[in-house]
């Protein structure tokens, strides 16, 4: 189980990433471009995002994570006022994943944690935000990359570079690594 910790911290890290280059390639308007009045901005998003980070893992082994404080309807509304604001607050929700995982110990996995008071192990508490967040940032991806158009810097394997890409995978011998490793 040791090395589920430190999977899933390289998966978190990996996503993190993902949602960081994005903002790398996009303007403060193009954060805030939102499609309809209905739809959520990338901003917006990234409020939710962090939002949900802040209140589960804040004091996560001894506190519901759906703290009191947390004012989630608030999350859809973007009030962020430059794009270093929001960037700051990214980097604050994940500082604060990141911690509390890192604290985490293997025989920590199959404590309960509670969230909106329905029990969880703490695995289960980690798998249910290792899917949540994905799903967001690959929203963040998709509207970068719809926003940037042919400007868009792949994130993973350009098209067409596939077999370029298994190459040079095939070329290093076996071994255990993670994906991430060289990213």
């Amino acid at each position: 189980m040791e090395s589920y910790l430190v999977s899933i911290i390289k998966q978190f890290e990996y996503y993190k990433s993902l949602g960081d280059k994005t903002f790398n390639q996009l303007t403060f308007d193009e954060i805030q471009w939102q499609s309809s009045e209905d739809s959520n901005s990338i901003s917006i998003i990234a409020k939710h995002i962090i939002g949900n980070m802040l209140s589960r893992w804040t004091n996560f082994l001894t506190e519901d994570g759906e703290k009191p404080w947390r004012n989630r309807d608030d999350e859809f509304k973007d009030t962020y006022t430059s794009k270093e604001d929001l960037l700051a607050a990214w980097e604050t929700g994940w500082f604060c994943l990141l911690n509390t995982l890192k604290s985490l110990k293997t025989e920590d996995l199959e404590r309960i944690i509670y969230i909106r008071n329905e029990g969880h192990t703490v695995t289960e508490a980690i798998n249910r935000q290792l899917a949540h967040y994905p799903y967001h940032i690959g929203q963040i991806v998709f509207l970068g990359k719809l926003l940037k158009n042919d400007q868009w810097q792949s994130l993973s394997i350009p098209k067409g570079d596939s077999q370029k890409y298994n190459d040079a995978k095939f070329k290093k011998e076996k071994g255990i690594r993670h994906f991430t490793d060289d990213v």
